[in-house]
């Protein structure tokens, strides 16, 4: 697989909706894993990234404000003991309740499907980090209405084993603006990953639409002892 440009697959589409990239640092001492949101409405607009204990969710930046909270308000990012989970939607609970009476995470996935915001059908997308004694694996999965048909639910899961150095995956929601929006096709995108997380953070929010993009989140665990850093960007702060 082509390893593409990261900055160009960002800037050259407005609207790739919420997107997710996990992969390994190129001097092999971070898992790294990015979350973005973006949006068209001024509810989906009207959001803040926020820490929620050893993760993340989101909140209306003004409650005055907020129409419908079912679909984007949610925790994107949950920690358990050694995993941590990235998803676009509240199947985050989902996978982590599931895991943590012994499910897998293909397993816990196969109990959701696509949003039921029709006719978009939005994806749900997700990751799943691991860190046990040194060694680190990751996964992704996406869940799409069959070409917009969404009697069928197709569910796909890749799996990461000892990433190599510098790699990392992105998947998002949608191929390109449009309307209704394209699901995303094929596996995730090959796309490199930095060492330093300032300039990977930088990278990736100074390259989302400046219309339509609204947060960001970026964490870095040390492999070795799974301590992490973390930043978030808001548009609305």
């Amino acid at each position: 697989m082509k390893m593409l440009s990261l900055e160009n697959e960002l800037k050259e589409n407005s609207y790739p909706g919420r997107g997710i990239v996990i992969g390994k640092s190129p001097n092999g001492k971070f898992a790294v894993t990015a979350y973005f949101i973006m949006g068209r409405s001024e509810n989906s607009r009207n959001r803040v990234f926020v820490t929620d204990g050893e993760g993340i969710r989101t909140e209306a930046f003004d409650p005055s404000k907020l129409v419908d909270p079912s679909l984007i308000i949610y925790a994107p990012v949950r920690v358990l003991d050694n995993k941590t989970i990235v998803t676009n939607g509240d199947q985050t609970d989902t996978v982590y309740n599931l895991i943590a009476e012994g499910k897998t995470f293909e397993e816990s996935l196969r109990t959701r499907e696509f949003e039921p915001d029709g006719p978009n059908y939005t994806p749900r997308i997700s990751g799943i980090m691991e860190i046990a004694d040194g060694s680190y694996n990751y996964a992704m999965s996406i869940l799409k209405s069959n070409n917009g048909d969404p009697s069928c639910c197709n569910r796909y899961t890749f799996t990461y084993d000892n990433p190599v150095n510098g790699e990392g995956h992105f998947i998002h929601t949608y191929m390109h603006d449009g309307n209704p929006l394209p699901s995303f096709e094929g596996e995730p995108k090959l796309v490199p990953i930095m060492d330093d997380m300032e300039q990977f953070t930088e990278m990736l929010w100074n390259n989302l639409n400046e219309d339509n993009k609204v947060s960001l989140f970026v964490r870095y665990i040390n492999i070795e002892d799974g301590t992490y850093e973390t930043k978030i960007i808001n548009k609305n702060n």
